[in-house]
């Protein structure tokens, strides 16, 4: 029995991988090595309403990461361990990086892209969106678009149904910063909410 090349053209297509059908943007997002942004993060809560807040975020390989919102806040990782200070207390934490990506695990994703496909089944939602199904039930699944090989947004429900998005609104890929841009900056005098800070 022949088959006619159209059968021959479904069955190439039956067979290719799903990645295929994903946008281009997606399957590079894991190989970048550095991306800078300003981000806005909006939440909408029946307990707290909508909020909003705004930042700078800087991300590199090895799980280096600073985060400063407009108000002082300021999350870094030096790839160890995980540094909170907050100024209008004049309190920080420092939790260790393992311990942080296990209790929020879209911390991971940000950190180590390439975590993604151990987390996560992903589905093309056509366009430049797709659907990230987890893999675990203690994890929420997400929306992510992207542009030109660049995470664009994230959208989520939390544990407390609040839905939640984080946009980056100009992300780039900048030369590698030097270690000095994931140390974090606490004021001498800051109160430590965790033992010997």
């Amino acid at each position: 029995m022949r088959l006619r090349p159209s059968a021959i053209c479904l069955l190439a297509l039956l067979g290719t991988p799903l990645s295929a059908a994903l946008p281009g943007w997606w399957t590079a997002f894991p190989r970048v090595p550095v991306l800078a942004s300003r981000f806005r993060q909006e939440s909408d809560s029946a307990v707290f309403g909508k909020m909003a807040r705004e930042g700078n975020l800087l991300l590199a390989r090895g799980g280096r990461l600073k985060v400063a919102y407009d108000s002082g806040l300021t999350v870094t990782s030096d790839g160890r361990h995980l540094v909170q200070y907050d100024p209008d207390t004049r309190t920080a934490q420092r939790v260790e990086l393992a311990r942080a990506v296990r209790d929020f695990p879209l911390l991971g994703i940000l950190l180590d892209p390439a975590r993604i496909e151990a987390l996560y089944r992903v589905e093309p939602l056509g366009g430049d969106a797709v659907k990230l199904v987890p893999r675990a039930p203690d994890v929420p699944a997400l929306k992510a678009t992207g542009r030109k090989g660049l995470l664009r947004s994230l959208e989520w429900t939390d544990p407390t149904g609040a839905r939640q998005r984080l946009e980056l609104l100009d992300p780039k890929t900048p030369p590698s910063p030097g270690p000095g841009a994931f140390k974090p900056q606490v004021p001498a005098g800051t109160r430590w909410a965790t033992p010997n800070g």
